[in-house]
């Protein structure tokens, strides 16, 4: 999932990657870690799916925008245990998200309950919606020479 554009050209590899690994896996798109994205006012929480999984193997990293989530879910059977089905998905699963550079990467926190990793990032300052003065004609008229006029 991309938050923020990005080189071209790392997106086609990325795009090439994903498309391999669900060939070999039969896997699509975040089909080992289904994730929702919401934005709320001065924050944005990512919830990742991940019934089953070992808590100690959650591995939230960010790296230069990139917003990277690793899980493994293993299951050992024993010698009397003859398995002849497998449905559910196993091994190490990670998603990368890219972040714009408008969320505050510092304040990310991550909590694990239920199965859902929900991820918090907090919205820069900067990028959160303001209100802007509107100058009025009459207001303008009292510009003095030494003072900045609005942008025609």
């Amino acid at each position: 999932m991309v938050l923020t554009s990005i080189d071209p050209f790392v997106q086609e590899i990325e795009r090439q990657f994903d498309r391999l690994t669900q060939r070999s896996f039969g896997q699509g798109s975040g089909a080992g870690m289904p994730m929702d994205g919401i934005r709320r006012p001065g924050e944005v929480v990512l919830r990742f799916d991940l019934p089953g999984i070992n808590p100690d193997s959650l591995e939230v990293t960010v790296d230069r925008g990139v917003l990277s989530v690793s899980a493994t879910r293993d299951e050992n059977y024993s010698e009397d245990e003859n398995l002849f089905i497998r449905e559910r998905a196993m091994g190490t699963f990670t998603r990368r998200v890219y972040l714009s550079e408008h969320l505050d990467t510092g304040g990310i926190d991550a909590a694990y309950s239920n199965g859902v990793l929900a991820v918090r990032i907090p919205v820069l300052e900067r990028a959160q919606p303001r209100k802007v003065e509107v100058q009025h004609a009459d207001t303008q008229a009292k510009v003095t020479a030494g003072e900045p006029a609005l942008n025609r």
